[in-house]
């Protein structure tokens, strides 16, 4: 739920020093994002006013460190995008990246497209509609989302969306291992291979962001009248 509290002294921090590391040369980007977030995407309801002083360390900066999950020129997923966390971060950590965002609203779908264009961020394609409408229409060995659901039910609308083998890497923080743990069995249904959790930013934030690293490989299916051998 969206704070609707007061917005006058919600002001974002300076960037920590530790930005300049991940972001490069594309820190004016990374800076412009964070004043976008803390004007139109509180207005729009994106981001709660209580978060606007902390944009950086738990949102942005937190986000753009898992850019390390992702090869050179990888086509990626966002599902449930939202404010753009993870999947705008990363394109402006990452030009070389190839993101697609997906998001269901209306009103984030326009948010994401004018924030997107005014970034000059060439390297996103704002999609709307749910993760399973666009089974068939669009695949990636790359997806991606942040507190968007249990690890079993994000795997259930990404799988589909996987080119083949391929990565989902989930932000769940500190549920990780849990909800590993809780849903494995359903995940194995779906066609895990691997599963690994991983720590990122530790060198820039104070608390590293954690991810849940899951390998699918989909299940192929046997003709009639064939038998495996």
């Amino acid at each position: 739920m969206t704070d609707q509290g007061d917005t006058t002294s919600a002001v974002p921090a300076a960037a920590p020093s530790g930005a300049a590391a991940v972001f490069g040369d594309r820190m004016p980007a990374a800076i412009r994002f964070v004043e976008i977030l803390a004007d139109t995407g509180v207005t729009h309801g994106l981001i709660g006013p209580r978060e606007v002083p902390r944009l950086w360390e738990r949102h942005v900066l937190n986000c753009a460190v898992i850019e390390d999950a992702f090869p050179q020129g990888a086509k990626l997923i966002d599902v449930g995008s939202g404010a753009g966390l993870p999947g705008v971060a990363l394109a402006i950590a990452r030009p070389d990246l190839d993101i697609h965002l997906v998001e269901p609203m209306q009103r984030r779908t326009d948010w994401l497209t004018t924030t997107v264009t005014n970034l000059g961020l060439d390297n996103v394609t704002v999609h709307r509609g749910r993760a399973e409408e666009f089974v068939g229409v669009l695949s990636a060995p790359w997806l991606t989302a942040r507190a968007v659901a249990r690890i079993a039910k994000l795997a259930r609308w990404c799988v589909p969306l996987l080119d083949g083998r391929g990565t989902v890497v989930a932000m769940k923080g500190r549920s990780a291992q849990e909800e590993l743990e809780a849903d494995r069995r359903e995940l194995n249904k779906l066609g895990l291979v691997e599963a690994a959790i991983t720590s990122h930013g530790s060198t820039v934030l104070d608390e590293p962001t954690l991810t849940l690293d899951l390998t699918f490989q989909p299940k192929t299916r046997v003709a009639k009248g064939k038998k495996k051998r």
